[in-house]
Parts: C-alpha cells; sequence; structure tokens
C-alpha cells in the first residue's frame, strides 16, 4: 500500500476507527499524491521568478488560449476558466456550497461536516462514492421505485447487491416500515449496510414527511447503536424544491450527521438541478459523523481519498462551470432568481394536483404521492404502460417514460403550466383506445 494511503488510514482509525471499516479496498488504498500536483502547487506559492512546473501553456504572463474561446467567455478570465482545476475543486467554490448547506440546513448550524469535494455532476458523485466505499458483494438498500443509475454503478460496475423494499404504503405515506425490514434484516447478517435516501425522490417526486424523515433517523441511528456500521448517502439531487407544507425541507444528511459513531452520512448534491445547470456538471460530496478524536485530520483524510478518487478517474471538473455557478452564488440576484425558479415549479405541482382530482381520470390511472422535485409517476389501471408510452408518442406526439408495466412518468419540469390538463386529458383519450382494442 502506498505510504501516503497508509497514513491517511491511521489518521482515520486514530479519530473514528468504524469509518476505516466502512471503507471499500480501493478507499482504504485511495490516496491523493504529492508528486507532480503539490510541488506545481508549492511552486505557485514560491516561485516568483520562473514557475516551470504546471502543465498548461502560457504567454505574456497570461493563459494561452484562443480569441475564439476567450470571446464566448464573458467576465470570466481565461485563469478562472480554461485551467486545470484542483482535483478537491475550487476552494472558493467548495467553502460557499458549504456555507448554503448549513443556510438550507438549519441543524448543520454548528455540526462538524467535511468540506466538500466536487464532483462531475451527481452521476459522477455516486460514482466517487461506491469506489471509496463499496466493495463486490456489499449490500446497499434501495426502494423499489429508484432512480435506474443505481444499478449500474453499484451493481453492474461495483458488484454490490440491491435489497429492494415497497416504497410506498396503502395509505399513500412512504412505506417506512418495509424500510425497517429491510434495513434491520440486512444489519443482522452483515457488519456494514448502505442506504440510499433520495429525497426529493426520482421518479415519484416524493419528499419525507418530518415524521417520517424523523423515524428513519431513529432506525438508522437504533442500527448503529446495535453495531452495524451504516452508510446512510443522501442523494439530494433535487434538493429544495419541496411543494408542501408537511414536508421535511432539511436533507436526511442534517439529521443523521452526527447521531452514532457508526453512523456516517454522505450527502451527495450540486448546482446541477439545484440551480438549474445541468449541462455545467458540478456536483459535491460531503461526509458527516461524530468523530471522536481529531475531526480536522479525518474530515482531511476522506477528503483527500475522495479527491484521489476525482483525480484518478477524471482528473479535475471542470474550472469554467466551478467558475460560473461560485460567480452566480455570489451575485446579488441570486437568491431572488432561486426563488422565481421554484415558485414556477410549484405553480406546476399545484396545477397537477388540481386536474388530477377531477374524478374522471380514475377508472384509468392514478397517481402516486408527489410533493417535490420534477417528477411525479402515474399508475395505470387498464392497460400496459410501455404500450400507452408508444401509442401516445406516435399517435399525438406525446412524450413520457414507461417504468415498469403500470407506470408512467411526467417529467413536470418541463412541463408549461397550460399544457398540464391537455397532458393528462390526451394520456386519459390513449388509454381509453388501447382498453377498447383489447
Amino acid at each position: 500500500m502506498n505510504p501516503i494511503a497508509t497514513e491517511l488510514n491511521t489518521d482515520i482509525k486514530t479519530g473514528s476507527p468504524h469509518i476505516l471499516e466502512m471503507l471499500s479496498d480501493i478507499g482504504k488504498q485511495l490516496f491523493f499524491p504529492k508528486g507532480i500536483l503539490s510541488q506545481s502547487a508549492e511552486a505557485k506559492e514560491k516561485a516568483t521568478n520562473i514557475n516551470a512546473t504546471i502543465g498548461i501553456a502560457t504567454e505574456k504572463g497570461g493563459t494561452m488560449c484562443f480569441d475564439s474561446v476567450a470571446d464566448s467567455i464573458c467576465g470570466i478570465a481565461p485563469e478562472a476558466a480554461l485551467t486545470y482545476a484542483p482535483s478537491f475543486g475550487i476552494a472558493a467554490l467548495r467553502q460557499a456550497w458549504q456555507a448554503e448547506l448549513r443556510t438550507k440546513n438549519p441543524s448543520l448550524e454548528h455540526a462538524a461536516i467535511s468540506l466538500p469535494v466536487v464532483s462531475n455532476g451527481i452521476t459522477h458523485g455516486v460514482s466517487v462514492f461506491a469506489d471509496v466505499w463499496v466493495d463486490p458483494d456489499d449490500v446497499a438498500i434501495v426502494p423499489d421505485m429508484m432512480w435506474g443509475n443505481y444499478t449500474m454503478i453499484l451493481t453492474v460496475r461495483k458488484k454490490a447487491r440491491l435489497v429492494n423494499y415497497t416504497t410506498f404504503n396503502q395509505s399513500g405515506g412512504y412505506n417506512v416500515d418495509a424500510f425497517e425490514k429491510a434495513v434491520r434484516a440486512q444489519a443482522q447478517e452483515r457488519e456494514k449496510i448502505i442506504v440510499m435516501l433520495n429525497f426529493p425522490h426520482n421518479p415519484t417526486g416524493y419528499a419525507l414527511t418530518k415524521t417520517e424523515g424523523a423515524r428513519i433517523a431513529d432506525i438508522l441511528t437504533d442500527v448503529a447503536q446495535s453495531g452495524t456500521n451504516v452508510l446512510a448517502v443522501c442523494d439530494d439531487a433535487y434538493f429544495g424544491l419541496f411543494y408542501e407544507q408537511e414536508t421535511l425541507k432539511e436533507s436526511l444528511f442534517a439529521k443523521l450527521c452526527q447521531r452514532h459513531p457508526r453512523l456516517l452520512a454522505v450527502k451527495l448534491d450540486g448546482a446541477t438541478k439545484e440551480n438549474f445547470v445541468w449541462g455545467l456538471r458540478v456536483g459535491f460530496i460531503t461526509y458527516g459523523l461524530p468523530i471522536q478524536n481529531n475531526a480536522g485530520a479525518v474530515y482531511a483524510a476522506l477528503e483527500k481519498k475522495t479527491a484521489g478518487a476525482v483525480r484518478g478517474s477524471i482528473s479535475n471538473a471542470s474550472h469554467l462551470s466551478q467558475s460560473i455557478v461560485l460567480k452566480s452564488m455570489q451575485d446579488e440576484r441570486y437568491a431572488a432568481e432561486k426563488q422565481a425558479k421554484f415558485d414556477v415549479l410549484q405553480k406546476r405541482a399545484e396545477r397537477i394536483k388540481a386536474v388530477l382530482s377531477n374524478g374522471k381520470y380514475a377508472k384509468a390511472f392514478e397517481p402516486y404521492p408527489f410533493n417535490a422535485g420534477y417528477f411525479m409517476l402515474i399508475r395505470l389501471k387498464t392497460v400496459d404502460a410501455e404500450q400507452l408510452r408508444i401509442h401516445l408518442l406516435e399517435k399525438y406526439g406525446v412524450g413520457l417514460i414507461s417504468i415498469g408495466k403500470e407506470n408512467l412518468r411526467v417529467a413536470f419540469s418541463c412541463l408549461e403550466e397550460e399544457r398540464i390538463g391537455e397532458l393528462f386529458d390526451t394520456i386519459l383519450q390513449g388509454a381509453e383506445e388501447l382498453a377498447a382494442a383489447q
């Protein structure tokens, strides 16, 4: 094992031995190299005469670039756009995102958490998490309705096993009973379990109520107290898009990160959906747990291992993208712009609920519970979902996503409010046509 990795593992073990137990075999071996990168960083600070270390091209004291490229970047210097960013991410952006995490999650105000490491979007964040923490044959507990990339990353790439539970109960809420049953069953058999917590949820658009969130936090804490190491992964891709009063407005990360030394909370989030910059691919990975000794050294070690995983896969996320996000967050218009876009999406969600309150749809389909995010899901009662999807696409030019045999996903994030009634009427008409032809 590389001596730097050994040193990081020692720091982690000294401060939090259970965290060292949770690391994957790859995670234990990960480190952030001190070679070219550290020498370049040292030269950047001290080489006031000539600096011939970093692998970019410069001329006349600035970053070499095409005018045709620079002309397309308004207000951001080439040094902050075209050069390599640190594998950890831009320091100012990491600090700004951490500060905003505390603002958005008041329970984090005084909590000791890591400085976020920047990923190339949240999908890459899940992949980096998997490299650091997931071994073959590990178990990840997920609802039966889930984002498909969990399968690609956790089972196809990492050879872990997914354990499902039923997403909703018959009362129209999150099935916390089924969640608890799955968690406790796996905890009895394993020294470590991974729990994926995706709220607002993709594909259903459901966010937990305050009561449901508190109960999930208590369940995971009790399992940790019983001696099982728990990795609670909060996939907060759609964080902040909560449209109803009773929903939990904080991330479960805030409720979990200081609960127990055997309970590691991992927050995967980003500007991608929160700030409506999907193609910029700026995500974040943040850790939180109560650390017995030397929290600073433990978090520093975890950040270095995580940045090492970034370094060993994509080197670093786009400098330009990070600078754009940071500049926006520092803009005086930022809060008002964010609220305005939230209001648009909230009105669409409210309009869908109003439209679907009409009983004419009940024989053909019904909505699953939804109160947040970008999506909502309907359960078909009379026809096959894929057949209806194709029928609607070919006859009416309407595009939806089929999930299984019964469900269609509606992305109201890209559905204008005035067309919501038209959409559901078209779905109803298509369902009736297929049912009549059977």
